[in-house]
């Protein structure tokens, strides 16, 4: 007997994902923002268990990423792989679109190469067509470009060095499609698909479009909402065809503070040509999310997605991203533990680069972790943090006193305006603390800690936790001085992550 999966396969932020097939392996990618190294690169060879395995991109191609830039970095990224390369083209929405490929996707990748100057162009797709000449497909951001619901084609060179021609708009989404978007082209039986989201990442839909030639004209059909589920927005995603004649579709669901969290749906093709993804909404002709479903009838393969992390040779694993680009004084090496230094930072938490983070992996999860402050300085300071745009750190801090254990909170407003609160929590603490936390339904959070001497202590008071700048809350370390230089170091011997 089949065995059965639930949804979302990975309750983890995995925005705008793109997947594809390469033999028996299978390859996403997905938006990251402005995380650090970027483009997470997944694999999985039963498409239901997966594991990060690379990173496409070590640095942001912008010095301004050398500060925090929320919401800003790689958005919809496309994977596909063409005549033994491997291609990732994705958008950086003030820039323009990129490019980087490679023949070994667990290697280095190319350094990515602009392709297009041009502010909100998006979310791009590369299609190389039967003949041997190359496509480009994208949609537009409309607080950069002044453009919306609409979908250009270009003409590619085949080595995708270039754009050969104006481009045109095959399909404007104006009265019937808003926010169309997040475009991804294939070819089936010599007709052209493009699976195209609207509606909006919180309440909206998945669309499919039709034609006989890449000139169009574009047939559209609604083919996946949220029905009677409990699944928002149900798009934006891939469709994966295997050796077997099965069809499957990923896409995400907007889940707040836990992020774009990703599903997968079985997909047939019906008589009329026409795809019907997840199971019938009614005789509405179109299709809800299913939450469990058959397996894919492929060997299970036990992969985990990282999250716990001992830090091997002292270095973070692939799970962890920083807040933008790394520099070079953020790390001590060491063989054990994880060695930050205390890098100077005046400002609040939500504009520290040297954040250290990961994704929320579950509804509910704790985390512990274990510090020893090598501190030097008043103002050094090290600690456990969760970010959104409410974010709150259990932080053992230097003071002209000694040491002592703070809880900072803060809230960066609908307006823009960033406000903190540091709370005294535990005064004269030792060099070295447990810090942890547990979160609950919704992102309800409550701190802890211990001392060499003591049992666990709850933090007053609970946190509610909040997502970030299209993205949702992460957790992780840190360490920052007030100092002129990084002196003073915070050594964290181990995170342990458990779902609860």
């Amino acid at each position: 007997m089949t065995q059965g999966y639930q949804n979302p396969i990975l309750h983890a932020d995995y925005a705008d994902p793109d997947v594809i097939r390469v033999g028996e392996d299978f390859w996403m990618v997905s938006s990251s923002f402005n995380q650090v190294p970027a483009l997470p690169l997944l694999h999985s060879r039963d498409l239901i268990h997966w594991r990060i395995v690379n990173h496409a991109i070590k640095r942001l191609p912008s010095a301004e990423y050398d500060q925090v830039q929320p919401g800003k970095g790689v958005w919809a990224p496309s994977i596909r792989y063409h005549d033994g390369q491997y291609w990732i083209f994705f958008s950086l929405p003030d820039d323009g679109i990129f490019v980087t490929s490679t023949d070994d996707p667990l290697s280095e990748w190319s350094k990515p190469r602009c392709l297009k100057s041009a502010p909100g162009w998006i979310d791009p797709c590369p299609f190389w067509d039967d003949d041997g000449r190359a496509w480009l497909v994208h949609g537009f951001a409309y607080s950069r470009s002044g453009i919306k619901n609409k979908l250009q084609l270009f003409e590619m060179a085949p080595d995708a060095s270039r754009l050969l021609d104006e481009g045109r708009i095959i399909f404007d989404g104006t009265p019937s499609h808003p926010t169309l978007e997040g475009p991804k082209l294939y070819k089936r039986q010599g007709e052209y698909w493009i699976f195209a989201p609207a509606g909006g990442v919180k309440r909206g839909w998945q669309t499919v479009l039709r034609a006989s030639s890449l000139a169009g004209p574009w047939q559209s059909r609604d083919v996946l909402h949220q029905g009677n589920t409990p699944v928002n927005g149900p798009h934006q995603g891939a469709w994966v065809a295997l050796e077997n004649g099965e069809n499957w579709f990923f896409h995400f669901q907007d889940k707040g503070v836990y992020g774009r969290v990703v599903h997968l749906q079985p997909l047939c093709w019906q008589e009329d040509g026409w795809p019907a993804i997840g199971e019938p909404l009614g005789d509405t002709g179109k299709g809800q999310p299913v939450l469990s479903h058959p397996r894919p009838s492929l060997p299970t393969t036990r992969y985990v997605l990282q999250t716990s992390d001992n830090f091997v040779q002292g270095q973070p694993g692939r799970q962890w991203q920083w807040q933008a680009n790394p520099q070079e004084n953020w790390l001590r090496k060491g063989k054990s533990g994880l060695t930050l230094r205390s890098v100077p930072h005046g400002g609040s938490l939500y504009t520290m680069p040297q954040l250290l983070l990961q994704k929320f992996p579950a509804e509910r999860f704790s985390v512990t972790t274990s510090l020893c402050g090598g501190f030097v300085e008043p103002g050094d300071e090290a600690g456990l943090v969760i970010y959104g745009e409410r974010f709150a750190a259990l932080s053992l801090v230097l003071a002209s006193t000694g040491r002592q254990l703070r809880l900072r909170h803060g809230w960066n407003s609908d307006r823009g305006e960033l406000s903190e609160t540091s709370l005294l929590i535990a005064d004269n603490v030792g060099t070295s603390v447990d810090l942890g936390f547990r979160v609950d339904y919704d992102g309800i959070s409550r701190f802890c800690y211990r001392t060499s001497d003591g049992e666990w202590c709850d933090v007053a008071p609970v946190f509610s936790a909040g997502a970030g700048k299209w993205i949702g809350a992460r957790f992780g370390i840190y360490a920052s001085g007030r100092g002129p230089e990084a002196q003073g170091e915070a050594v964290f011997s181990q995170v342990e992550v458990m779902t609860l």
